[in-house]
């Protein structure tokens, strides 16, 4: 599937950005072959990402694909900078 883009607007930017992580280092995460798995949220249909800035600090994501008739964007829902302590965990998993 062939994400055109990032779906930001005033509903999920206040949510993400209340972590300190910026709308351009979730984009970062995006292109850089991050871990995708499914969350197990029960009212729609969510994923997980872990990935890495630019500058290499692990982000957490929470995200949705929104599809309209034109294209497929990514909706992030919640991100953060993960602790040492996940990424111990993370890094040891793969």
């Amino acid at each position: 599937m062939k994400v055109a883009g990032v779906d930001w607007d005033d509903g999920n930017w206040p949510k993400c950005g209340k972590h300190g992580v910026s709308l351009e280092k979730i984009e970062q995460v995006l292109p850089g072959n991050p871990a995708v798995i499914p969350d197990p949220h029960p009212d729609e249909l969510r994923l997980r990402a872990i990935g890495r800035t630019k500058v290499g600090r692990f982000v957490f994501l929470v995200f949705m694909l929104r599809q309209d008739d034109v294209q497929t964007l990514l909706r992030p829902i919640s991100a953060r900078f993960m602790h040492q302590k996940e990424i111990d965990h993370y890094e040891n998993q793969v």
